[in-house]
């Protein structure tokens, strides 16, 4: 089944692609859920002509992205968490808490388009994670999981 996304849908596809679902999928769950609209000819035509008038707002998009992971290389993020015997950690550190760390810098990401390896870090150590800044705009974040002060 052919369909046009309206919205990203994770491990499908982004805004405004043109997938290939299984018919159930599609017609249970993405058509009902306001996430997709069948891919008919017409509909073809209204989105290549939305795509062509979108295309130079999109570039303006891209480089504001491009100055946001630019700018958040420079950035030293530091998260603290109480620590038990050797490097394990009491709890975990996961999306959410980088997500709240990039806010107190002053920037505001959403904490779903933050991937923390593994899901969650269990010790301490410096760490990778991907922001999705936009769809063409992925970062590398950098960021270390100290002790936290007594």
């Amino acid at each position: 089944m052919e369909l046009i996304l309206k919205q990203d849908v994770e491990g499908v596809g982004f805004a405004d692609d043109i997938v290939t679902v299984k018919n159930g999928f599609g017609r249970n769950y993405l058509i009902p859920q306001g996430v997709a609209i069948l891919a008919t000819p017409s509909q073809k035509k209204v989105l290549a002509e939305t795509l062509k008038q979108r295309a130079f707002k999109e570039q303006k998009l891209v480089d504001d992205a491009q100055k946001v992971a630019d700018a958040m290389k420079a950035l030293e993020i530091k998260i603290s968490s109480k620590v038990g015997a050797g490097d394990k950690l009491f709890g975990s550190v996961n999306n959410a808490d980088l997500a709240e760390a990039l806010a107190k810098q002053g920037h505001e990401i959403d904490k779903k388009f933050i991937t923390v390896p593994g899901g969650q870090i269990k010790r301490l150590g410096s760490y990778t994670a991907t922001v999705r800044l936009h769809r063409a705009v992925q970062a590398a974040l950098d960021f270390d999981v100290i002790p936290e002060a007594l």
